[in-house]
C-alpha cells in the first residue's frame, strides 16, 4: 500500500490516493487500485479529508456545537433585540412627526393673527 500524490491542472487541485497493487493473471501485469484520501492543502501540506469517509459524525457535532454556532445564537439574539429598537424608535418618530404637524398648524395660526394684527395697528395713528 503506498500514498500517491496526484495533480489535476483543471481545477489546479493536487488529491491524495491510496494506492494497492496487487497482480491481474488475467493480461499478466501488475494493477493497482486507488481510493482517493482527501485533497492536499496547498498552504499547510496538510491532507483535507473528502467524501463520504472524509468527516466522521463526530466531528461534525464538535463543529455544530462550537463556539462558532454560540456566536451565531448570541448574534440572532441581537438581531432580534435591535429589531424590537428600530419599531420603536419608528413609533417614537410617528408621534413626533404628528406633533409637527400639529404645532407647525397653530404657528400658521399665530402668524395669520399677528399679520392682522399688525395691519389693525398700522390703521391707527400715531400717538
Amino acid at each position: 500500500m503506498a500514498i500517491i500524490k496526484q495533480y489535476h491542472a483543471d481545477t489546479d487541485t493536487t488529491y491524495v490516493y491510496e494506492s494497492t497493487s496487487y497482480w491481474d493473471a488475467e493480461k499478466g501485469q501488475s494493477r493497482s487500485k486507488r481510493r482517493v484520501i482527501g485533497k492536499l492543502d496547498p498552504v499547510t501540506g496538510e491532507v483535507i479529508p473528502t467524501g463520504k469517509r472524509g468527516r466522521k459524525k463526530k466531528e461534525l457535532k464538535e463543529e455544530l456545537s462550537s463556539p462558532a454556532a454560540d456566536v451565531h445564537a448570541d448574534n440572532e439574539k441581537r438581531i432580534l433585540e435591535l429589531q424590537m429598537k428600530i419599531s420603536e424608535l419608528n413609533a417614537r418618530i410617528a408621534e413626533l412627526e404628528s406633533d409637527i404637524r400639529k404645532y407647525s398648524a397653530i404657528i400658521q395660526k399665530v402668524h395669520s393673527l399677528s399679520g392682522r394684527i399688525g395691519s389693525l395697528c398700522g390703521d391707527l395713528p400715531e400717538t
